[in-house]
């Protein structure tokens, strides 16, 4: 008896969601479909049935990911520079991205730096790119509403948005590979504290002091 829609699309649902979670926390190349179906409490051989390779797993989990994170829907929230560093220090939760979560479009940008599958690289990206967009749109609007000490120039504003990727990206990369928490510390404070110095805001901030790193990684 063949199976019904319904339930096809539950086991797909099953095996996205189990994707999703072991992607975040492992990177692509680490994860084997027998994992992943495992955590779905399915068959391997039912995989085939939903998706033609791990590749094209991943890209569906990618693309959930992108659209559903909690980034995307934070820079929807208030327009301040406390809620920008909120969003910023959100990517610093070490240990959020080690534990079931709802993760976004930075858990990308965090597993697979350097990964060379093309496949892989053409969604790093488009998070890359995700990530970048949303910053410059943040920071535009605060510019204009003149929270920010430098004008709302779109080059400017690039060139903001590819800095604090940078630092957040890098900051996390090594984070995430020291054993030692104190030192995992340092380095997402330090890089908290260089991305409110190129935003030109003190560590207390004009709006109210914002969420430190330490905070951010407990």
């Amino acid at each position: 008896m063949p199976y019904s829609a319904n339930h096809k699309a539950k086991s797909r649902e099953r095996i996205l969601k189990s994707a999703i979670e072991l992607f975040s926390r492992q990177g692509f190349e680490k994860v084997s479909i027998g994992q992943i179906m495992k955590l779905a409490k399915l068959t391997h051989g039912a995989f085939y049935a939903h998706f033609a390779s791990k590749e094209a797993l991943y890209h569906a989990s990618v693309r959930e990911t992108l659209e559903s994170s909690r980034a995307a829907r934070l820079v929807k929230g208030p327009l301040s520079v406390q809620h920008l560093t909120e969003l910023v220090a959100n990517c610093w939760n070490l240990q959020e991205l080690e534990r079931k979560h709802k993760p976004g479009p930075e858990t990308v940008l965090f597993n697979e730096i350097g990964n060379q599958n093309a496949e892989v690289r053409t969604l790093f990206e488009a998070s890359y790119l995700r990530m970048k967009k949303m910053l410059e749109t943040r920071l535009i609007a605060l510019g204009r509403l003149k929270k920010l000490p430098f004008e709302p120039d779109r080059e400017v504003i690039a060139e903001k948005s590819r800095a604090i990727l940078a630092s957040l990206v890098g900051a996390v990369a090594i984070a995430k590979s020291l054993p030692g928490e104190q030192e995992r510390q340092h380095i997402l404070n330090a890089a908290q504290h260089n991305i409110l110095q190129m935003l030109g805001v003190n560590d207390g901030g004009p709006e109210g002091r914002p969420g430190r790193a330490r905070r951010a990684a407990q």
